[in-house]
């Protein structure tokens, strides 16, 4: 998948954008199974459903599988969930 700066889909993420979510990203586990794939190309999975509101087994077959992509919505939900709770927390 090494379509890396190139957009296939209205939903990908920009150069720009990637630039500021790939640290993020790179929080993953060296193990995980998102790590198979190019980070950017599970995200691009992950934009392409939320902005499509399509449904998780329809992605087309060039992105992710989708409990791979599932996956990672997931973990990036428990873990803003987390850090919401951690700053609301500290702000008390």
């Amino acid at each position: 998948m090494g379509n890396e700066g190139q957009s296939r889909y209205p939903s990908d993420v920009t150069d720009e954008e990637w630039a500021f979510v790939a640290p993020y990203m790179a929080l993953c586990r060296e193990d995980s199974e998102q790590r198979q794939y190019s980070l950017r190309t599970v995200f691009n999975g992950l934009r392409y459903i939320v902005r499509s509101g399509g449904l998780w087994r329809s992605m087309p077959n060039d992105l992710p599988p989708w409990p791979v992509v599932y996956q990672l919505c997931r973990k990036s939900a428990t873990y803003t969930t987390d850090c919401y709770a951690s700053a609301h927390a500290s702000a008390i």
